[in-house]
């Protein structure tokens, strides 16, 4: 980053946040995380590492732990927020008035605000202004390969190209390997949507559907991913890249996700609120899936099994009706608007 004396504070003492303080600190770069967590924050002081989170991951040396957020503020050029989508407006404005000019913000927070239906980037503009310079981190990452050391690669979006730069030299070593894009609304709107397909990949492999569905799922869901994307303004060509094709993959396919263990107790017969507490983690694809949902109605954009998702969690659908209500559908060409 520009001055390599000045401390990374990371915002977000979560598995994710854990592991990318990890990361940027194992790449060499002095790194503070702050969480809201007392206890949390003095258990991490004490065992040099996250015991709740990320056990198996000690801390690099130059990772400190802030017990106080202005500790975490205190000379940091470079912040970087990982906390969920529903949590990211109240942390901008605590941060506010601790901001000098000079101080360069980044997010690996995803998914649309439910009650605006914002991204990320725009929520950060309506609290910050526009004169800062922002980035958002996203990407097919498990926070604990990540913390355990595993070759990962991310994307890092920024209208500033020498912030984005600059993050992803801070980010990368022999083991993580980061990209850049000037495309934060595709980037974002990846981040948004997967976790929504997350969950009902889980719930069709939970019911026994078989491959089949699973490729047609995730293949129809990259495509209604693509099709939000571009009524907002993205390129089209970022959701083939990680952070739209890959993270959508990761997160339908392997059981580490939240999302999609969420739809697996969903199939099993569990209610919304027992597979939300089997969780035990914030799931990021049910709030997303009334966003989506919201985003969606009001762009004037087709999104069938995002919407199909969204009724079984909200309208109490049944899984299988939602499946045929896909299978029904009018028969169309395959990339018809």
């Amino acid at each position: 980053m520009s001055d390599t004396a000045a401390p990374l504070a990371v915002l977000g003492a979560g598995s994710w946040g854990t592991a990318l303080a990890i990361q940027f600190a194992r790449a060499g770069h002095p790194t503070r995380l702050w969480g809201r967590d007392a206890a949390q924050q003095a258990a991490m002081i004490k065992a040099r590492r996250n015991q709740r989170y990320l056990p198996d991951a000690p801390f690099p040396e130059n990772l400190s732990v802030a017990s106080r957020l202005d500790e975490a503020l205190d000379g940091a050029k470079e912040i970087l927020i990982a906390v969920p989508s529903h949590a990211l407006r109240g942390l901008l404005k605590e941060i506010a008035p601790s901001l000098g000019d000079d101080v360069r913000l980044a997010w690996a927070t995803k998914g649309f605000e439910l009650d605006t239906g914002l991204l990320p980037h725009q929520v950060a503009r309506e609290v910050l202004g526009n004169r800062r310079s922002f980035a958002v981190l996203s990407g097919p990452t498990f926070a604990r390969e990540v913390g355990a050391g595993f070759p990962t690669a991310m994307t890092i979006a920024s209208s500033d190209e020498d912030f984005a730069n600059a993050l992803a030299r801070s980010l990368s070593a022999a083991n993580f390997r980061a990209y850049t894009s000037t495309d934060i609304v595709g980037v974002e709107v990846g981040g948004a949507t997967k976790n929504v397909l997350a969950v009902g990949a889980g719930l069709a492999d939970g019911l026994g559907f078989g491959a089949n569905t699973r490729v047609a799922l995730i293949t129809r869901g990259l495509v209604e991913m693509t099709r939000l994307g571009v009524a907002l303004g993205a390129q089209r060509e970022t959701f083939m890249g990680l952070a739209g094709l890959g993270d959508l993959v990761l997160t339908c396919t392997d059981d580490q996700s939240r999302n999609r263990r969420f739809g697996l107790s969903l199939a099993a017969g569990k209610s919304v609120d027992e597979a939300l507490k089997d969780i035990g983690q914030v799931v990021e694809g049910y709030l997303a899936a009334r966003a989506v949902h919201r985003v969606a109605a009001r762009e004037n954009v087709e999104m069938p099994i995002c919407e199909g998702i969204y009724r079984l969690l909200y309208e109490g659908m049944p899984a299988r009706e939602v499946v045929k209500s896909l299978m029904t559908r009018p028969i169309k060409a395959e990339f018809s608007e």
